[in-house]
């Protein structure tokens, strides 16, 4: 406990064991990289080798050996983060805290950072708390995802969980790019089966789940459909609206006459732009949300 009325205890922050990487780099520009990252060592009283074993040792961490007389002003926006990095991975904290550490880079600075931060926690096992907005950073690093809205935590979750099984709408919609599909639409039986309906589209469910009365959504991720460019008995039909091809993947958005749908599909697609079309959505991974409270219904 860092603080305590009842018992008086006070641990001033210095000697609390964490290590924190503000959004901005946060380093001195008159000193070199070797006494940005040493200050705060030296101020410790530290022996002058061991000082140097860990300057030497966290710039090898951050790839940045043979960079320690330069300047920040000699420095990248990539290479000044490493030793923003570099001076916390120095002091040895318990707990690292990284606000928004990534966020000033450009996007391919991002991914290599990234790839970067990963190693390097799974090389010192160090427990780290990240605060980002950019849910690719969030399911790439983490271990354990914590998805807040307005000061409020909505679910806590592996990145598998978030993604697969988010609590409620707020986190379904928030995660995942491109955005999850959702549909609104109410429980029926029909020919003795029950099914979730919504104009031309039904999804059958289990009868033994609880539904309530009122309308529900159901949510699926658009590389959960499948799509054909013929005609398939029990599928949706519907128009490609159109084609966004990013290289490994292509989205393409659908219509019906009820319906707006993405789908994502592996590498190129030949269809094309108000082409016919029809969409299959994989049963076993849509989840059903309460149209009201917006929970999942287990």
């Amino acid at each position: 406990m860092l603080f305590s009325r009842a018992k008086g205890v006070f641990i001033p922050p210095e000697k609390r064991g964490l290590g924190l990487i503000f959004q901005s780099y946060a380093l001195w520009p008159h000193l070199t990289v070797r006494r940005n990252i040493a200050l705060g060592l030296e101020q410790q009283r530290l022996p002058k080798s061991t000082v140097e074993q860990r300057v030497q040792s966290a710039l090898s961490k951050v790839h940045l050996t043979g960079y320690a007389e330069r300047y920040p002003s000699e420095l990248s926006g990539g290479q000044q983060q490493r030793v923003a990095v570099a001076r916390m991975v120095a002091a040895e904290p318990e707990i690292f805290l990284m606000d928004e550490p990534l966020s000033n880079l450009d996007a391919m600075l991002r991914i290599d950072m990234r790839t970067e931060l990963k190693r390097l926690h799974h090389e010192l096992e160090a427990t780290t708390v990240y605060v980002t907005h950019d849910q690719v950073e969030a399911l790439t690093l983490s271990d354990l995802i914590a998805v807040m809205d307005s000061g409020v935590i909505r679910q806590i979750g592996t990145p598998e969980e978030i993604y697969k099984r988010p609590g409620d709408l707020f986190v379904a919609r928030f995660v995942g790019s491109p955005r999850i599909n959702t549909i609104t639409g109410r429980i029926v039986s029909k020919d003795g089966e029950t099914l979730f309906s919504t104009g031309q589209l039904s999804i059958p469910v289990r009868p033994d789940r609880s539904f309530p009365r009122e309308e529900i959504v159901a949510s699926v991720r658009p590389e959960d459909s499948e799509i054909s460019r013929k005609p398939v008995k029990g599928w949706l039909e519907c128009g490609a609206y159109s084609i966004l091809p990013v290289g490994s993947e292509t989205i393409i958005n659908v219509q019906s006459s009820d319906l707006s749908l993405s789908v994502k599909v592996n590498g190129f697609s030949e269809i094309q732009m108000d082409d016919p079309v029809w969409v299959r959505l994989n049963e076993s991974a849509v989840n059903f949300y309460d149209g009201k409270s917006e929970q999942r219904i287990l």
